[in-house]
Order: structure tokens, then C-alpha cells, then sequence
């Protein structure tokens, strides 16, 4: 996935500038991002603090580190299972 241009906290406070007011279009045309982008990050980390989005981030990377790990035991199992001829 590609990495945003903007900070987590850049990314809140354009929420944030929204929220007090601030006509969306404009916002997106002077700080250089689509509505469409805005409106996803919105309906993503609309509520958010920067904290709590960092750990969210934390968390996908750990879910990603540990679904590798279940793959890797999943082939390591069938390749056992394959050489020792244990039929299922």
C-alpha cells in the first residue's frame, strides 16, 4: 500500500478544520487532496486522536506479522504431512 503524503496528524487536523467550518472543497483544493480522499479519511479517522491511530496502525502491522506466521505454520504442517504420507 502506498505511503500518504500526509501525517496522521496533518490528516486530523484537516478533519478538525472541516468540523470547525471549513468549506471542504476548499480545504482539499488548497492543502492539494481530492474530496473523495477527504471523505475516506473522514468515514477512516473521523473521532480519532493521532494516538489512537497510531495504535491502530500498530495493530494492522502486528494482525499482518501474525497472519504471515499462520501461513508459514500452515505450509510448514502440509509439507510434513506430505513427506511423512499422512493422507486426510
Amino acid at each position: 500500500m502506498r505511503k500518504s503524503r500526509f501525517t496522521q496528524e496533518q490528516i486530523n487536523g484537516f478533519i478538525k478544520q472541516a468540523d470547525a467550518g471549513v468549506n471542504v472543497a476548499q480545504l482539499c483544493r488548497k492543502e492539494g487532496f481530492s474530496t473523495a480522499t477527504f471523505y475516506k479519511w473522514r468515514a477512516k479517522f473521523g473521532g480519532m486522536e493521532a494516538r489512537d491511530a497510531k495504535r491502530l496502525r500498530e495493530l494492522k502491522a502486528e494482525n499482518a506479522r501474525l497472519k504471515k506466521l499462520l501461513a508459514e505454520a500452515a505450509l510448514d504442517n502440509e509439507a510434513l504431512k506430505v513427506a511423512f504420507g499422512v493422507r486426510r
